[in-house]
């Protein structure tokens, strides 16, 4: 992978007010992939493919990333920068809403990586869970999303984003098959771990 590339890519993001995953997210992430090595990762939220290069340093022998974008022209530039770091071989972009992808994958994937519509995090979870293989990870960025889903916050404009993102921790929570830890770095992130 080709680091100089990777951080003109970070750079590039942030100019353009894109959203990429935070530093110590990425962080705490790259702590988990260390550990797990894995051969299947899925993200839901591409963006310019950013995070999926990052995560791509930590997979197995022959391991694959599948990731989901909605939005054409940012699918053009993750293509673009995934050649660029030098990683095409890992990744594979899937254009379309995740919401009508999703249902079409039946591979099972060692670590869930969410970070895509905040309103759609519940269903996001539904597919991930049917997706995840034993022992697998989910982790869903931006979970607390700028400290509304744990305060009384209800303004009109983020009200259904943050109710449903409360519905996803509600959700992880209550699943005796997860054990889940939210931990507040960058914009809060949940991190459900399939118990066997």
């Amino acid at each position: 992978m080709d680091k100089v590339e990777v951080q003109k890519i970070k750079q590039k993001a942030l100019e353009d007010h894109i959203p990429i995953i935070m530093d110590d997210t990425l962080g705490v992430v790259d702590k988990i992939l260390t550990d797990i090595k894995p051969k299947k990762i899925l993200e839901i939220g591409t963006a310019v493919g950013y995070s999926a290069i990052c995560f791509s340093e930590y997979l197995a022998e022959n391991g694959v990333i599948d990731t989901i974008e909605r939005e054409e022209e940012r699918v053009i530039e993750a293509r673009k920068n995934i050649k660029n770091a030098g990683v095409e071989d890992k990744i594979n972009i899937y254009l379309g809403d995740a919401v009508e992808v999703l249902p079409t994958f039946n591979d099972k994937y060692n670590v869930i990586f969410i970070d895509a519509a905040k309103g759609k995090y519940p269903f996001f979870l539904e597919q991930a869970i049917r997706l995840l293989s034993n022992n697998g990870v989910i982790i869903a960025d931006n979970i607390l999303y700028k400290g509304y889903v744990m305060s009384d916050y209800n303004k009109h404009k983020q009200r259904t984003a943050v109710r449903n993102l409360r519905q996803y921790l509600k959700d992880v929570q209550e699943n005796p098959n997860f054990e889940t830890e939210i931990l507040e770095v960058g914009d809060g992130l949940a991190i459900s771990k399939r118990r066997y």
